[in-house]
């Protein structure tokens, strides 16, 4: 990358004056539906209905895309390869390295961190998954890290969205050191290891697209220049983000919760309410004749307490409320009601009845992908398919799996997800009821059926091992074993 350690900073201001539109929307999300931390203040949390909805929301993402400790992809043969037996063995290639992912997927943090980046999607519209290489030795060749919002600036890429990627780094000096081994400090920043380990400093890490590659450096902001800390250069990026859903002319996501905020922040307001009106049902509100005799600073409203008052005069006496609150509990419904289905709490929670049908599956997964159909498009497009090339890259580099593209001419992706299982069925039900009606149109249409290709095809469909099906290869060669040898010409005919 030309760009010079000036170049990369003024570009990264640039993308962060940008980003601040939008700051003061998130944090109202974070607000209202995330709990503060310990210390970071917020806005008082009255009613859970928007924190409940946006972590089953967030779970029922990942079991839907990428459910925990299931193979949730495969690689198939592309177009190219003809239909051989060099078909056969590039699927038993794809196969082990499928499995070969897999198994590099379940021992790393991938799990953990995608859920939080899900969280992150579901509360502020966009999220980013960083895709690390790990040293040799580690369980998996692989690290993941949730970037929160807040450290990243982005950018949409000539060909992919939000392809160019600024996060901000606050890290000490032996931090520095052992994330750039080979960066050289200035003198003035290592003079005092004692000052300098207790401060941190500002590192901006920049990955830029560049002749269908992926540039990347890493400066350090000084306060008289800045510093080069590192520069590379990636065949994919190794920061992965999303959205889920944006409006046109805007690089950002929107998300469900922006569409709910305005219900869970009356929903907030009004359940306040009710605990102030319950407190003052509770204590009651009272008045005192000045008498010279009672106090009310001293009048304490315990059971047991003796109160004096003089004689003749009314003492304390409770003031009657001017109305009820009751009214509250049908709008608290009503917002609730609303927030839960904002959020898809009412359609991706948890069964409410003791059984379910198949049917009733059917039509619960039928209303899933409608309701989701373009934020999983979204997500496949923008999350799965770089989240799956960084690791190869990443695996490829090791020596784990062969080198081959997913582009559809050398290898394609089939998705496993519960998502894709559904669409699966959904697509072979056309086929399956093709096969009954020509069976029962008889003998004469069934010659027209090719079954054995049918149960390949419907095999591949539903992401069935190619262990557990005969290829066509194997059942060519099966039908020649069992061919009855001609007999050889007698000599003396």
């Amino acid at each position: 990358m030309a760009l010079s350690p000036e170049a990369i900073l003024a570009q990264a201001d640039r993308a962060l004056a940008r980003r601040r539109a939008w700051e003061s929307v998130w944090k109202d999300c974070y607000d209202h539906a995330l709990p503060a931390r310990p210390g970071e203040g917020g806005v008082p949390l009255y009613d859970g209905t928007a924190p409940d909805a946006v972590e089953q929301l967030a779970a029922s993402l990942l079991a839907e895309l990428t459910p925990p400790w299931t193979r949730w992809f495969s690689f198939v043969p592309g177009r190219a390869l003809p239909a051989t037996l060099a078909r056969d063995a590039a699927a038993e290639a794809l196969e082990s390295a499928a499995e070969t992912l897999a198994g590099e997927l379940d021992r790393s943090n991938f799990v953990v961190e995608l859920h939080q980046c899900f969280l992150d999607l579901v509360v502020a519209g966009t999220a980013c998954l960083a895709v690390e290489e790990l040293p040799p030795g580690e369980p998996s060749a692989l690290r993941f890290t949730a970037v929160p919002l807040t450290d990243l600036a982005l950018e949409d890429g000539p060909t992919r969205p939000l392809d160019t990627v600024f996060r901000t780094l606050r890290l000490t000096v032996a931090e520095i050191r052992d994330r750039f081994p080979a960066a050289r400090l200035p003198e003035a920043l290592t003079r005092h290891q004692g000052e300098g380990e207790a401060a941190r400093h500002t590192v901006i890490e920049a990955v830029i697209p560049e002749g269908g590659a992926y540039a990347y450096a890493a400066v350090l902001r000084a306060d008289d220049e800045p510093l080069l800390l590192a520069r590379g250069r990636f065949d994919s990026s190794p920061f992965i983000a999303f959205r889920w859903m944006k409006a046109p002319g805007e690089t950002y996501g929107r998300s469900p919760v922006m569409k709910a905020l305005p219900d869970i922040r009356t929903a907030n307001k009004v359940v306040e309410l009710i605990l102030k009106n319950a407190s003052i049902a509770v204590t009651g509100i009272w008045q005192a004749d000045d008498d010279g005799v009672l106090n009310p600073a001293n009048i304490r409203l315990v059971p047991g307490a003796i109160i004096p008052k003089a004689v003749g005069s009314s003492g304390l006496t409770p003031l009657a409320a001017p109305g009820r609150f009751d009214v509250s509990q049908l709008v608290l419904e009503d917002l609730r009601a609303r927030i839960r289905h904002a959020l898809l709490a009412d359609r991706l929670g948890p069964v409410q009845g003791a059984r379910m049908t198949a049917t009733e599956v059917m039509e619960r997964s039928a209303e899933m992908a409608r309701l989701l159909g373009a934020t999983f498009g979204r997500l496949q497009t923008e999350l799965l398919y770089p989240l799956i090339e960084r690791c190869l890259a990443v695996l490829r580099r090791r020596g784990l799996v062969p080198r081959f593209a997913i582009d559809g001419t050398d290898a394609a992706i089939v998705w496993r997800s519960p998502l894709a299982q559904w669409q699966a069925r959904s697509e072979a039900s056309g086929v399956l009821a093709w096969l009954e009606v020509v069976r029962a149109l008889g003998p004469a249409a069934a010659g027209t059926a090719d079954l054995a290709a049918a149960s390949r095809w419907l095999a591949s469909l539903y992401g069935v091992p190619p262990d557990l099906v005969v290829s066509a290869a194997e059942e060519r060669a099966a039908l020649a074993a069992l061919a009855p040898t001609p007999l050889a010409p007698d000599p003396s005919a």
